[in-house]
């Protein structure tokens, strides 16, 4: 499926203010003919960074006093792996890679120590593997309303659970606690999310199966296979689209994605098994 997609950020800057932006579309196999532009007016120069292992795409900006925007389009071919949810399967921790360690440990919106208990008496007994994870999306989706406003970007996981009510970075890191809790390493994604209304930037998550990571979204807001890849981390922390440091007032942001391969929409799809690891186009 292609989409055109992009962003549109904007800041009144008050005293000199360095930004570190990740809203750029990570270069990934599976991301097929990617093509992009990022431009900040006024123009500044513009310091990139890959990041090794996980490919975000970092970008800094020194921005002086004034208005100040960042633009950001892209045109990219989206292939999708998909396999029988049933063929997926979990795998015991001491088969696990060295490199997927911390997406099994505690982070700073993830305490999933805490939760450990609660994973197992909720889902501890249900059979392993993709129906598992899907079993925690469905908890949350029944469970925990989606409520613009009820949370804040110090709200962790442990927090969501007591108040039963988030957005979809808090539904995300919810389902990466109890993964994690379970020994079934778990990270999230910031995403272009097709389907979403309104549109914005998409928080979903991935859990490590079968030595692949496989695409999960307890909002079931957009479906699986309309989502391009900003970047991944251990929770919230490491991928904020943008990280100030400085003295600004941010203003009116607006994001897009559409299809442009003219063909029909299509069908919702929160379910499936589909895998985000293919080859890397560019290597960090």
């Amino acid at each position: 499926m292609k989409f055109k997609l992009g962003c549109a950020l904007q800041y009144k800057i008050v005293d000199e203010t360095l930004f570190i932006f990740n809203v750029e579309v990570a270069q990934l196999g599976r991301h097929i003919d990617l093509v992009d532009n990022l431009v900040c007016k006024p123009d500044v120069e513009l310091l990139r960074y890959v990041a090794p292992g996980n490919h975000n795409r970092y970008v800094r900006a020194l921005a002086e006093p004034g208005e100040f925007t960042l633009s950001y389009t892209a045109e990219v071919d989206l292939e999708v792996h998909r396999a029988d949810p049933a063929t997926v399967q979990e795998m015991n921790v001491r088969d696990l890679p060295l490199d997927i360690l911390p997406y099994l440990l505690p982070s700073r919106f993830v305490p999933s120590d805490r939760l450990a208990d609660y994973a197992y008496r909720e889902f501890g007994r249900l059979p392993r593997g993709h129906a598992r994870v899907s079993a925690i999306c469905s908890w949350i989706y029944q469970n925990i309303d989606y409520k613009r406003g009820s949370s804040d970007s110090e709200t962790t996981a442990t927090e969501i659970l007591i108040q039963r009510a988030g957005v979809c970075r808090d539904f995300a890191h919810l389902g990466i606690a109890f993964c994690r809790a379970l020994g079934i390493p778990a990270r999230l994604v910031s995403c272009y999310a097709f389907g979403l209304d309104p549109n914005d930037f998409h928080a979903v998550f991935e859990a490590y199966l079968d030595g692949r990571w496989w695409l999960f979204d307890g909002t079931r807001q957009a479906s699986l296979d309309g989502l391009v890849r900003i970047g991944v981390g251990r929770d919230a922390a490491e991928i904020a689209f943008s990280t100030p440091f400085g003295n600004m007032e941010p203003g009116p942001i607006r994001i897009w994605i559409d299809r442009s391969d003219g063909q029909p929409e299509p069908q919702p799809r929160t379910t499936d098994a589909i895998s985000t690891d293919t080859p890397v186009l560019v290597a960090a």
